[in-house]
C-alpha cells in the first residue's frame, strides 16, 4: 500500500493556492477540471516529496463547509482493490463505496475518517460481488 494524498475542500481557490504555494512553499503537481461535476482538483506537494500530495477540491458553486466537511479523505493506492476490500470486509469493515468500477472504493476508520482506496495502474475488470454492491452510508 502507498499513501497518495489528503483531500480538503476549499471555498476560495486563489486564496488557498496563495497560502499553500506562495506562503507554505508547495508546488502544483497537476490539475483537473471536471465541468460536468462543476469542480476542480488541484494537487500540491512539497518540492522535496512529490509523492505525498494534498488534493484541493474546489466546487464551482459556493458551499459552506460546516462540521469538518472541508476535510475530505485520506487516499491509498493498492495492488488489488478487490483483495484489499475483501480483507477489510472480512475484518468487519463496511465498504461504504464498493469498487464497482474496479478502480475506487471508500471505507471509514473507527473515528469516521473517510479513506479512499485506488487501484494501482489501470482499473480491474468488473467483478462480483463488488459490481452490483450498493453504497452504504456516507463515504
Amino acid at each position: 500500500m502507498k499513501y497518495l494524498h489528503t483531500m480538503v475542500r476549499v471555498n476560495d481557490l486563489d486564496a488557498s493556492l496563495d497560502f499553500y504555494c506562495n506562503k507554505l512553499g508547495l508546488v502544483e503537481t497537476r490539475r483537473k477540471d471536471i465541468p460536468a461535476g462543476k469542480f476542480s482538483l488541484i494537487f500540491l506537494a512539497a518540492p522535496e516529496n512529490l509523492d505525498a500530495e494534498i488534493e484541493l477540491t474546489h466546487n464551482w458553486e459556493s458551499e459552506e463547509y460546516g462540521e469538518g466537511r472541508n476535510f475530505g479523505h485520506l487516499a491509498f493506492e493498492v495492488d488489488d482493490i478487490y483483495a484489499a476490500c475483501q480483507k477489510l470486509q472480512d475484518g468487519g469493515v463496511v465498504i461504504n463505496r464498493p469498487p464497482r468500477d474496479g478502480r475506487m472504493a471508500f471505507v471509514r476508520s473507527p473515528d469516521n475518517i473517510s479513506i479512499e482506496l485506488l487501484q494501482k495502474g489501470d482499473a480491474l475488470a468488473a467483478k462480483e460481488p463488488w459490481a452490483s454492491m450498493e453504497n452504504s452510508g456516507k463515504w
